[in-house]
C-alpha cells in the first residue's frame, strides 16, 4: 500500500487528528462550581474590566486559529474549505507537537476578501494568533494586509512567510558551504505566487541585491501590463537589469535557483548555465522542478527540495510552531520582518559549522531544539522591534 492509500486508511481510523481536552477537573460539585457556574462569573467580570486579562484567565494566550478558504490546498488547488479540513487539522497537530501551541481549524465558505476579513476579525477575540493557510494569490495578500490593519493579535500567512523563513535559513547555510556573499549573488525565484513573492522580499531584506522573479510566462519586468498588483509591486524592486525572456534566460549566470512553481520545468542544461557552485532549491511537491540527481549531475553544489526522502528538506514545520510560540509568549502585536529574519538565522544556527555540508544545511524536523530556539529568537526580536507587549 502506498503512502497516500495508507494515509487515507489512517484518516478513517483517526476520525479527525485533533480533539479538545479539558484542563480543569470536573469530577464533583465543587469542581463544577469552580470551572462553571457560579464561580466562572468572577473571571468574566475581571475581563470585562480589563480586556488584557482575557489572555490570563482563558486559553486564548496559547490558542491559534488555522484558517483557510480552501482555494489553494497543497498542490490540489481550489478544492473547497471542507476538503481542506484534513490539512488544517494536520497543521494544528504540528502546532501542538512541535511548539506546544493549541490550534483550531476553521474553514470559511467564501472567496470574498471583505467577507473573509470580517469573519476572521469578528472571531479574533477568541484567539492569540491567526495562521492563514492555503488561500490563493493574490487574494491572500489583500486578506493578510487588511487583517493586520484591524486585528490586535499576530496574523501570519504560513504559505508566504513560513516558506520564506525556511528558505532563508537554508540559503544562509548553503552560502557558507559554497563560500559566496549574499550581497553578491544572483538569485532566480520561479513562481510569483504567495510563497515566491514572500521569499523574494525576505531574502532581499537579508541582503540579496540581485534577484529576478519569474512566473509561468517568463521573467517579470517592470512595465509589463499583464502583471497583477502584487507582481507589479515586485517588478519595481527586482530585475533591475530589466531582463526579458524565459526562465532559461533568467537562470544563465545565476548563483541560486529557488522554485515554488511546477514539476519538471528545469532542465539539466538550465542548471549547467548557472554559475559554478550553484544552489538549487526545487520545492514543487511532490515532483520538484528538477530531481536532485539531475541537478547534481548538471553541476549544482547544494540542492534542497520540499520532500522528506531527499537531503535538505525545506519544510515549514521548522519555523511556524516556534514563531507562534515566541509571539504568544511575549504577546506580540504582530509578526514583523525582524522576527522572521531572527527565526531564519535561529534555524540556520542549529547546524553547527563543523557539521555543515552540501547535504546538511538545515536541521532535521524532529530536532527538539528547534521550537525553543526559534521562539527565543522571535521573542528577542519582538522586544527589540517594539512588537512585544510583555517585556
Amino acid at each position: 500500500m502506498d503512502i497516500r492509500q495508507e494515509s487515507l486508511k489512517k484518516h478513517y481510523e483517526w476520525n479527525g487528528k485533533i480533539e479538545v481536552v479539558s484542563r480543569a477537573p470536573i469530577t464533583n460539585s465543587e469542581e463544577l462550581s469552580l470551572a462553571y457556574t457560579p464561580g466562572v462569573a468572577e473571571p468574566c467580570l475581571e475581563i470585562q474590566k480589563d480586556y488584557d486579562k482575557s489572555f490570563q484567565l482563558t486559553r486564548r494566550n496559547n490558542l491559534v486559529a488555522v484558517i483557510t478558504d480552501g482555494t489553494a490546498v497543497l498542490g490540489l488547488g481550489d478544492i473547497g474549505p471542507e476538503a481542506g479540513m484534513p490539512v488544517m487539522e494536520g497543521k494544528c497537530a504540528l502546532f501542538k507537537e512541535f511548539g506546544d501551541v493549541d490550534a483550531f481549524p476553521l474553514c470559511i465558505r467564501s472567496k470574498d476578501v471583505d467577507e473573509i476579513v470580517r469573519t476572521i476579525y469578528l472571531i479574533s477575540g477568541s484567539f492569540g494568533g491567526i495562521n492563514l493557510e492555503d488561500i490563493a494569490a493574490p487574494r491572500c495578500f489583500e486578506i493578510e494586509k487588511k487583517l493586520k490593519e484591524i486585528c490586535d493579535i499576530p496574523v501570519f500567512h504560513d504559505d508566504q512567510h513560513g516558506t520564506a523563513v525556511v528558505v532563508a535559513a537554508a540559503l544562509v547555510n548553503a552560502l557558507k558551504v559554497v563560500k559566496k556573499d549574499i550581497k553578491e549573488i544572483n538569485v532566480v525565484v520561479n513562481g510569483a505566487g504567495s510563497a515566491g513573492i514572500a521569499i523574494s522580499k525576505l531574502i532581499m531584506k537579508m541582503g540579496v541585491q540581485n534577484l529576478t522573479l519569474c512566473d509561468s510566462v517568463g521573467i517579470i519586468c517592470e512595465g509589463d501590463k499583464r502583471l497583477n498588483s502584487a507582481k507589479a509591486e515586485m517588478a519595481a524592486v527586482t530585475n533591475r537589469s530589466h531582463l526579458t525572456g524565459t526562465l532559461a534566460d533568467a537562470m544563465k549566470g545565476s548563483d541560486v535557483f529557488i522554485g515554488v512553481s511546477a514539476p519538471g520545468i528545469v532542465s539539466e542544461d538550465m542548471v549547467r548555465s548557472m554559475n559554478k557552485d550553484a544552489i538549487v532549491f526545487a520545492m514543487s511537491n511532490p515532483t520538484p522542478e528538477i530531481m536532485p540527481d539531475k541537478a547534481k549531475a548538471a553541476g549544482a553544489r547544494v540542492i534542497g527540495t520540499g520532500r522528506s526522502d531527499f537531503p535538505n528538506q525545506i519544510n515549514n514545520v521548522l519555523c511556524f510552531p516556534g514563531i507562534f510560540r515566541g509571539a504568544l509568549d511575549c504577546r506580540a502585536k504582530e509578526i514583523n520582518d525582524d522576527m522572521k529574519v531572527a527565526a531564519a538565522y535561529a534555524i540556520a544556527s542549529l547546524v553547527d559549522e563543523s557539521e555543515l555540508r552540501e547535504e546538511y544545511v538545515l536541521p532535521f524536523a524532529f530536532d527538539k531544539r528547534i521550537g525553543k530556539t526559534v521562539a527565543q529568537a522571535v521573542m528577542d526580536a519582538a522586544r527589540k522591534s517594539g512588537s512585544a507587549r510583555l517585556i
